[in-house]
């Protein structure tokens, strides 16, 4: 490798992340500067951007930063890793076009005034992929409790889940880039929607009578932010974070007001 190095806020641009983050990677020991200038600001070569680039993807993937750190501990070949990060983003990308495939085929569909094919209206859709991680955070009844209401549906009752979760990302985004107020009536609104819907979903914390929804939808808000999963869905065109940043703010406002 070459013997350039890039400073923390080029580094920072390019990688769409922020200061502020990659000097917490190196505060928990996750991405060190290959140097430190005389100004204080850390510097990052190209070896630096190659383990960036293997933490992201793992952010990505779902781990979180002690599975990360523990991952590129044992995982030191970095060639040999990224081949297989590369594995799961092709599976991933295959997952997300047979998703695109199913849903331009229902507005097809739909604005044709044809037949829904229920058969392929899902493809793509493997609510199980979470399962770990669903029990991981909530418990394995957690899970149990979802899965047994996502399987007792219709197609007919998935069909207009799918549309309501599609109608509340388009509704966010649209009021994140009209740049009112997360306070503001209209962002409230949607707030209440959110978490009606949310409370609609057995096994959630939301959902547990007598269960902390207030914690819940203000930690899932945070959560939308940080995790890149989620955030996606929220992503407005200015890109970044500030979809999932406006959406987080105003559940935070809704929940303090009304849970």
């Amino acid at each position: 490798m070459g013997t350039r190095d890039w400073s923390i806020q080029e580094i920072a641009r390019l990688a769409g992340t922020t200061s502020r983050t990659l000097r917490h990677y190196d505060d928990i020991g996750l991405l060190p500067p290959s140097r430190i200038a005389y100004n204080g600001y850390r510097h990052y070569d190209e070896q630096a951007l190659v383990r960036l680039q293997r933490i992201l993807l793992l952010r990505e993937l779902g781990l979180g930063l002690p599975q990360i750190a523990e991952v590129l501990h044992r995982e030191r070949a970095e060639a040999t890793a990224l081949k297989t990060h590369l594995a799961l983003l092709r599976e991933e990308q295959a997952r997300l076009a047979r998703q695109i495939a199913s849903v331009e085929s229902t507005i097809g569909a739909l604005e044709g005034g044809e037949e829904l094919m229920a058969e392929n209206m899902f493809d793509g859709f493997d609510h199980t992929q979470y399962k770990e991680e669903v029990e991981e955070r909530w418990g394995k009844k957690a899970y149990a409790d979802s899965n047994r209401w996502w399987q007792g549906m219709t197609d007919a009752e998935r069909a207009d889940w799918q549309r309501r979760v599609s109608d509340l990302g388009r509704d966010w985004i649209a009021a994140a880039e009209s740049g009112v107020d997360p306070a503001s009536d209209e962002a409230q609104a949607i707030a209440r929607r959110h978490v009606e819907w949310l409370t609609g979903i057995p096994g959630t914390p939301a959902a547990v009578p007598g269960g902390d929804v207030k914690g819940y939808v203000i930690g899932l808000g945070e959560m939308y932010v940080a995790d890149p999963r989620f955030g996606a869905n929220y992503a407005t065109s200015a890109g970044g974070t500030n979809g999932a940043e406006f959406v987080r703010d105003a559940l935070r406002v809704y929940a303090e007001a009304n849970l």
